[in-house]
């Protein structure tokens, strides 16, 4: 069996990793010339269960309004004349109750908890080295009202299981050292001590790797510009170097999904939000952390990557629009200069900004589509490095034929249709 993945990020390359490991001979297409090298290259480095939360919170439409009139929000907002941006936007608002929140987050939480133990154990196999550290996320705030509210939004988290500990600024400082010379501005932390971080990019590479001494072709370098689509079936993929056919076909363009999916006769709601990070060296630093922190306040992550620290921050509504220039990136040196004055050499920043696949309601879109051979493994959002390898995982079940270890069904594309 031939199976054609459209994609080259951790999704699609961790669903080649399966699908090869299941016999199939795998092609793997991707326009960039190397694997991971847009939304999965430089993110913030989490795998975060205790991150799950689906951005449709009731807050969420206050808080694109407020963006719309200057203010700091996690959310910012860019006024558009693409119409598909109001269509995904009218659903993301349905999306905004308490109930419907509580649902979506569940759902991404068990996905995130599943594909945490898959991407250990696809590490192990492989051996792939991405600067891994297996010592919890700090969820930092500076307001003990804010820290308290924390720890009510939490209580769903811990009560399905994920291990919680709040810390007052002392316990802080015994977590990650390095807080200690700034605790004084500090009220207190959630820590997740089973939430971890690693290098995408490195992961990705290497796991891609192993798919081609796997026997995986990659064809890099290859623009996917349309899917054939004849009978009932996917005869085949276009591209801007010839056709490419299979037996099966995976979508895994992460926000580019939707315009190569016009005619798959299917409601793709998968809309872009940019967001940006920074890396940069560590130099010898001596106060580098190694406890990856939220910084809730500012709304910054900040994340050690081996001899590096990566910083992240911002999730914008600005359609296909992925350029960014130096200011951007201002609010987030800020506030790591402010927790970590010492980390690294800011005099050397790595800008980068990417396109985050976003559903209307959270989960990524998962499943066969409405011809028998074409299945979706996109959508992931800002947690694509969290849930790719259980995704990968799951949509290989379900092309096999066999019932996902977790229960998969508010992932599915049909809820969309």
């Amino acid at each position: 069996m031939k199976a054609v993945i459209m994609g080259a990020g951790v999704a699609g390359v961790a669903n080649a990793y399966y699908l090869a490991k299941e016999g199939f001979q795998v092609t793997v297409i991707d326009r960039q010339d190397a694997p991971a090298q847009e939304t999965s290259f430089a993110n913030a480095g989490m795998i975060a269960p205790g991150h799950s939360f689906t951005w449709n919170s009731p807050s969420a439409p206050m808080k694109l309004l407020r963006s719309l009139f200057g203010a700091k929000t996690s959310l910012r907002l860019k006024l558009s004349g693409d119409p598909r941006f109001y269509a995904w936007g009218l659903q993301f608002l349905r999306n905004c109750t308490p109930a419907r929140a509580r649902e979506k987050t569940l759902v991404k939480l068990s996905l995130c908890q599943y594909s945490q133990q898959a991407t250990k154990a696809v590490a192990a196999e492989a051996g792939i080295d991405y600067d891994h550290l297996g010592n919890g996320i700090l969820y930092l705030y500076r307001d003990q009202a804010n820290l308290e509210t924390g720890v009510e939004h939490m209580r769903m988290m811990r009560e399905q299981g994920l291990r919680i500990d709040v810390l007052d600024a002392e316990g802080c400082a015994r977590v990650e050292p390095t807080l200690g010379r700034v605790k004084h501005r500090i009220a207190g932390a959630i820590h997740c001590p089973d939430d971890e971080s690693g290098d995408c990019e490195k992961f990705t590479v290497g796991l891609a790797e192993t798919c081609r001494r796997m026997g995986v072709e990659f064809r890099y370098g290859t623009t996917v510009q349309g899917i054939d689509v004849s009978g009932g079936a996917v005869g085949g993929v276009v591209t801007d170097k010839g056709r490419v056919e299979g037996d099966i076909y995976v979508l895994s363009l992460g926000s580019y999904s939707p315009l190569v999916a016009r005619n798959l006769d299917v409601s793709l709601p998968v809309y872009p939000v940019k967001g940006y990070s920074l890396t940069l060296p560590i130099e010898g630093r001596n106060a580098a952390p190694s406890v990856p922190t939220v910084d809730e306040e500012n709304l910054v992550a900040v994340t050690r990557m081996g001899d590096r620290m990566r910083m992240t921050a911002t999730a914008e509504f600005s359609g296909y629009d992925n350029s960014n220039r130096p200011s951007d990136f201002d609010h987030m040196i800020a506030a790591a200069r402010d927790l970590y004055p010492d980390s690294c050499n800011f005099a050397k920043p790595q800008y980068w900004s990417c396109l985050r696949p976003m559903t209307p309601d959270g989960p990524p879109v998962l499943g066969r589509g409405k011809q028998k051979n074409m299945y979706f493994n996109t959508g992931h959002g800002h947690m694509g490095w969290t849930m790719a390898c259980g995704t990968g995982r799951i949509t290989t079940d379900i092309i096999m034929g066999r019932k996902p270890e977790i229960d998969a069904t508010g992932m599915l594309v049909d809820r969309f249709n």
